[in-house]
């Protein structure tokens, strides 16, 4: 069985003196990020490993997961930046086969996108939002449209 956690960012800060790739987290992002930290924790939830977009804000989300979930570095995909849900899917197929729980980091819309085409839902994935998705797969390849089962959904609070 292969585990999924997709995460999207923490909320950013909107100011035209950064490139979008260096947008910064807010100070209530980074609050945010623990806070999610924290339930993947009580929930027994821990990946073994965390891919990310380089994107400032997302690296600096899966640094925050890492530190807490005692996981080293993220490994930063740059296929994850601006991607879009096929583009995710080939990050997703394309995850060694030795790790059975991942954790991907990244963007919206591409993360709402392909949390539905994996498992069918809609879900509404504002910032720092996780889902966890399940497959009765051993081979991350084989992964594909609507094989997948959300099993576990939150967010950190409303926007």
């Amino acid at each position: 069985m292969k585990k999924l956690l997709l995460i999207r960012h923490a909320k950013a800060v909107q100011d035209l003196k950064y490139d979008d790739f260096e947008r910064p987290l807010k100070l209530s992002g980074i609050r945010d990020a623990e806070l999610m930290v924290v339930r993947l924790k009580a929930n027994q939830y821990v990946p073994q490993e965390l891919v990310a977009s380089p994107a400032l804000r997302t690296r600096s989300t899966a640094d925050i997961f890492a530190a807490f979930l005692s996981l080293p570095g993220p490994i930063l995909d740059t296929r994850i930046y601006e991607a879009g849900p096929i583009t995710l899917l080939d990050v997703i197929n394309d995850f060694d086969n030795e790790k059975d729980f991942i954790a991907l980091v990244g963007h919206n819309p591409a993360m709402e996108q392909i949390v539905s085409y994996l498992s069918g839902k809609q879900v509404d994935f504002v910032t720092c939002t996780i889902a966890l998705l399940e497959f009765d797969l051993d081979d991350w390849a084989e992964i594909s449209s609507q094989n997948g089962r959300l099993s576990w959904f939150s967010i950190p609070r409303e926007e």
